[in-house]
């Protein structure tokens, strides 16, 4: 399979990006970033996530944040939905596109969402049916998928059967997550084969966090398979709260500056984007993980 000429990327920034942070933004402040970003070229935003705020505090204004968005024509706000009662408020407020999520790995699912992995697959049945009524897409998320906290290395045959799952239901795109960033290429490059035998490739996406610097990595070695779809965050925003020590996603700028220095497209203007790294930052109170936003950091005005 050849490598894609043009890669969309799925900014998770505002929701998984912010969810793992101490200082809590104020919604005018989300809005803004997200305004920011798709002013950027971005064409898919994750909004927030309708969650509930006592496990995730700063997702508590989701409804206000779907209030508040300026849509951008073209662009696409999807938000997350834990159960059939998360997409009934996150529909209520308005979202035309919503994200389910699981897991490879039994333990971390226990942990995340309280419920194994047979029993979140069973509780998005009635997600996907009232969805499908709604006219609105679907997109699932697979958290562990090169290793796990608790389990340790994941099989990749764990990971096909819950993406093959999530395809049957009726997902339109899988997001395959390396959650504690554990992988290395190789392994990374075998398990999207793996799921790839299974699932088209057209309808999986890569979701890799850089703990241990290997995200890039990751994504190059699987970009000769066709993967068309990854997934990032501004200034390497993230976290997992119920994986310690994980850090952010791969960072949406280095991505680009990879991407595009490899002559691939993504149609993201990369001098916006670095710049919403550091006004970000600066809200935050902290600098930002990615190399490129570190280095516009230090050179600011």
């Amino acid at each position: 399979m050849s490598r894609a000429e043009h890669i969309r990327i799925v900014e998770v920034g505002p929701r998984d990006g912010l969810q793992n942070e101490a200082s809590a933004l104020r919604t005018a402040t989300k809005l803004d970033l997200i305004h920011r970003l798709a002013a950027s070229g971005l064409g898919t935003v994750e909004a927030t996530a309708f969650v509930r705020p006592d496990r995730v505090p700063q997702m508590a204004d989701a409804t206000e944040v779907l209030a508040g968005l300026q849509r951008r024509q073209g662009v696409r706000y999807p938000v997350l939905v834990p159960n059939l009662k998360g997409l009934e408020r996150a529909l209520a407020a308005g979202a035309d596109e919503v994200s389910v999520f699981t897991a490879a790995s039994e333990t971390f699912n226990q942990r995340n969402t309280n419920a194994g992995i047979r029993e979140s697959l069973d509780r998005f049945e009635p997600v996907m049916a009232a969805a499908a009524e709604a006219g609105i897409p679907v997109r699932g998320y697979i958290s562990c998928v090169l290793g796990c906290p608790y389990e340790g290395a994941i099989e990749p045959r764990a990971v096909t059967e819950v993406a093959a799952a999530l395809h049957a239901m009726g997902c339109y795109e899988v997001s395959l997550g390396d959650t504690i960033g554990a992988g290395t290429p190789l392994a990374a490059r075998a398990m999207l084969e793996a799921v790839a035998s299974e699932v088209p490739m057209a309808q999986l996406a890569l979701h890799f966090h850089d703990t241990r610097g290997q995200a890039l990595a990751n994504i190059y070695a699987c970009l000769d398979l066709g993967v068309a779809t990854l997934d990032s965050a501004v200034a390497g925003l993230g976290g997992c709260p119920y994986a310690q020590g994980a850090t952010g996603n791969v960072a949406t700028e280095d991505l680009v500056y990879m991407l595009h220095g490899m002559g691939i497209a993504t149609g993201i203007d990369l001098d916006a984007l670095v710049a919403t790294s550091v006004w970000i930052c600066d809200a935050l109170g902290h600098p930002p993980t990615s190399r490129l936003g570190q280095v516009a950091w230090r050179t600011r005005d």
